[in-house]
């Protein structure tokens, strides 16, 4: 594929600039581009099951939503009045994990009519909603436990098969105990040797190095972040990441089941939330880190992997209507640092479905982008965060919202976002995620999807 322009991809500014963002965006022209008003179309839109989410709030409350929530943190007056967000609330709060007496985090699901596995458990990227969702309400304490919890939990060791994983993982999951004899708390952390696919969560490290920028943020408190331990956690995520090996590309190599969810879901390789993620962590993590010797080590080796690493997903992942016609037309085993088709892609590995869900305006990053290999299926996550970490361009961050309203239905239907298009049914979805059919019970019950929305509204 041809490469896209690369510019402003990791501009690292002062922490103590201002902004209305978790971190400030390099891209001038992005934001002129989101207050520029566009004409769409969504009255024929609906996601929830009672009303459209323009029905249960006023213009007013969407801009004030979308402009400068982190500033602000007391926005649940403005839903009050509807009954599903008020019903989401109230699960939330039923969900609530409390370590001696303190809130730390909120259970995976409450859904009792399933079986729990591990449902009982706080984890960490299941908690970042629900962590957004409390900043937004002016609830501070939670968030701050959960940062201080899981930071203590990285430093235990950590030993799966007698192999010990690195320092800076961070737990996929814990549980709390209460011992009714002893009237005491433990904590057990899962690290990925109870996992189903036995595979550490690499997201982790990302979700808490993210919620702690959107912590500092939301409350204007950079003690926590400046606190050596929180320093000397974020170094470990780093030293993780940034570490020199055998790999020709900046993205990060990952097993299968490090994200989303410990079940193998075909995003083995370079998957597009692990970059993502990885992209958006190491711009938060420039305004965290203090500004000394090793401070500063650390900001240089983060400028340079953004640059690279911006490139890289710029001119290899994206997809739209152009590239594919391009890759159609690709030649195989091509040698020479002039190849067109730098992965050897075959073009009969295509989809024929990709070719009917790619509209002519509109375009998004694909899931995965590995030598002979690419995963042409759209994942929501990936994409949405590349738009919020600026790991788009304006164009393309354009083109993703476009393609979104195009292809609606496929994408949204009846629920707020869906998580991967297409879908995997029956018998492959047996055989791909190695699960019977209807398994993965509710997170925190619908309710919360409207909750997820709205927090998406910080960055």
């Amino acid at each position: 594929m041809s490469p896209t322009a690369a510019a402003d991809n990791g501009n690292v500014r002062s922490s103590h600039e201002a902004a209305g963002s978790i971190f400030d965006i390099g891209n001038s022209d992005f934001l002129k581009m989101l207050e520029r008003p566009r004409t769409i179309n969504v009255e024929r839109k609906r996601s929830f099951d009672e009303r459209s989410f323009s029905e249960m709030s006023n213009i007013e409350h969407l801009e004030y939503m979308s402009s400068s929530v982190l500033n602000t943190i007391t926005p649940k007056s403005c839903y009050d009045s509807h009954l599903m967000v008020s019903d989401a609330w109230e699960t939330l709060r039923r969900s609530v994990v409390h370590f001696r007496g303190q809130p730390v985090g909120t259970l995976a699901a409450v859904d009792s009519s399933v079986e729990q596995l591990n449902y009982d458990q706080v984890f960490v990227r299941d908690f970042v909603p629900s962590a957004l969702a409390f900043l937004m309400n002016g609830e501070e304490e939670i968030v701050k436990n959960f940062l201080l919890k899981t930071l203590r939990l990285q430093s235990w060791e950590k030993i799966v098969d007698e192999f010990k994983l690195g320092a800076g993982v961070m737990p996929a999951s814990f549980k709390v105990e209460h011992d009714q004899v002893r009237n005491n708390d433990t904590i057990t952390a899962d690290f990925g040797e109870s996992a189903i696919g036995r595979v550490a969560p690499v997201d982790s490290g990302f979700w808490w190095i993210i919620l702690l920028r959107a912590y500092t943020k939301s409350t204007g408190d950079s003690s926590l972040a400046e606190l050596p331990e929180c320093q000397n956690g974020i170094r470990l995520i780093l030293s993780l990441c940034l570490s020199e090996g055998f790999d020709t590309f900046p993205t990060l190599l990952c097993a299968d089941g490090c994200c989303m969810i410990d079940r193998r879901m075909g995003v083995y390789g370079y998957p597009i939330e692990i970059q993502a993620l990885f992209f958006m962590a190491l711009r938060c993590a420039c305004f965290l880190l203090k500004q000394d010797d090793v401070g500063k080590e650390f900001v240089e080796r983060i400028t340079d992997r953004l640059h690279a690493l911006s490139f890289h997903m710029r001119s290899y992942f994206w997809l739209d209507l152009k590239q594919l016609n391009d890759i159609y037309r690709y030649k195989t085993e091509e040698y020479s640092h002039t190849a067109v088709n730098k992965f050897n892609v075959m073009p009969d590995s295509l989809p024929d479905w990709v070719f009917d869900f790619m509209p002519s305006r509109g375009g998004y990053f694909i899931g995965n982008v590995s030598p002979a290999r690419m995963d042409f299926r759209w994942f929501c996550l990936g994409n949405c965060v590349a738009i919020l970490s600026s790991l788009a361009t304006p164009e393309q961050s354009a083109a993703i919202m476009d393609l979104i309203e195009e292809r609606w239905d496929e994408l949204v239907g009846e629920m707020p976002l869906k998580i991967c298009y297409p879908t995997i049914e029956g018998h492959e979805y047996r055989i791909v995620c190695l699960s019977p059919v209807g398994i993965f019970g509710p997170r925190l019950e619908k309710g919360l999807d409207i909750i997820w929305a709205n927090a998406c509204g910080l960055f």
